[in-house]
């Protein structure tokens, strides 16, 4: 069983590091930041026109239909350039239609959200419970944080009953902007009082958290390897005692625990980007792709800031950004608790069978 991408995925890979690097390259994700940019427009129509948004999306919806391995691959590239684009937000909501929306809805939505010209969140559900009451196709109830959901046109809600959609902009629902810990993405108080939406055919909370869980392992995976890079070029390039501070036994030490952590993080997530197309595997895999990825990237943020020293505690250094996004992707659809107990719930259950 072969977990690795395909040559022209890796090909491509190639091409999305390349765009990522020549329009954020480092220090420029913090300078958007310190101008109060969080919302790159011009960027994200770039997006569409390249596909991006719509690289899983079926042929026959306006999408490029080059399935989750694609995505996925996108997906750790955003996640180590951290672009102020709500891309991990839209194509969450992308994925919640392709999963389990009926045909016409997907006709409906996909296409705009496929190019960029409908952007779409998730709010999602609680571990154990949702907050959001569904009453004759409308709902009642709050959700927070609900990220990126200042500047999207439809959320997909996790109700007590299933998945709906709702357009943002329909009566009864009230946005209200949250300060985050992540200061490259926003979040908002969604309150919906007998808010008109529509139900997805199919689905429920817990399947959509395995898939969205699987797409926040990538994420997490590049922000990894993105601040292990950062750690060890700065552990070349700054000398102590006339000594570059990478030849100290100390701070090989801190790297190379970092990297064996990544490592991990990433076979597990790939196997997670395999087990989207094999749904009996994808609980199983969803969770400890979850569980590595948070691991390791809050780690590497971690031994990052230190590795940087005095400098790594500046607000003129990118470590804090990438310490801030691990840190809030650690809560992100449920903490490690929630994660740890599924996992092994599910093995329970396997070994049961």
């Amino acid at each position: 069983m072969n977990f690795d991408f395909s040559e022209d995925v890796k090909t491509m890979r190639e091409e999305v590091r390349r765009v990522l690097r020549d329009r954020y390259p480092r220090g420029e994700v913090r300078r958007a930041v310190d101008a109060g940019a969080r919302f790159d427009r011009d960027f994200w129509r770039l997006l569409g026109d390249m596909g991006w948004l719509g690289v899983a999306v079926p042929e026959r919806f306006g999408g490029a239909e080059l399935g989750h391995e694609a995505l996925c691959m996108i997906v750790e590239e955003v996640g180590a350039a951290l672009p102020p684009v709500p891309f991990m937000a839209s194509v969450g909501a992308a994925e919640a239609l392709l999963a389990f929306g009926s045909e016409a809805q997907c006709a409906r939505w996909l296409p705009g959200l496929a190019c960029g010209e409908t952007i779409g969140c998730v709010a999602p559900g609680e571990p154990l419970a949702s907050s959001i009451a569904a009453t004759g196709g409308r709902l009642t109830g709050e959700k927070l944080p609900v990220i990126d959901g200042d500047i999207a046109d439809i959320a997909v809600v996790m109700a007590t009953d299933g998945l709906y959609l709702v357009e943002l902009t329909a009566p009864g629902v009230e946005r209200r902007a949250i300060e985050t810990l992540d200061l490259v993405r926003s979040g908002i108080r969604l309150t919906l009082e007998d808010a008109p939406a529509e139900k997805l055919a199919g689905g429920d909370a817990a399947q959509l958290l395995d898939r969205l869980a699987v797409l926040a392992a990538f994420e997490a995976v590049g922000g990894a390897q993105a601040a292990l890079d950062m750690a060890v070029g700065y552990a070349q390039e700054r000398y102590a005692f006339g000594r570059p501070i990478g030849s100290f036994q100390a701070i090989k030490h801190k790297l190379a625990d970092v990297y064996v952590a990544t490592e991990l993080a990433r076979s597990n997530a790939y196997y997670g980007a395999w087990a989207l197309a094999h749904e009996a595997a994808l609980p199983v895999a969803a969770a400890a792709a979850r569980l590595g990825a948070s691991e390791a990237f809050t780690l590497a943020a971690k031994e990052n800031i230190q590795v940087h020293g005095g400098m790594g505690f500046t607000w003129e250094s990118d470590c804090h950004l990438y310490y801030r996004r691990a840190r809030a992707l650690a809560v992100d659809l449920g903490a490690g608790w929630y994660w740890r107990d599924r996992l092994v719930e599910q093995l329970d259950r396997a070994e049961a069978a």
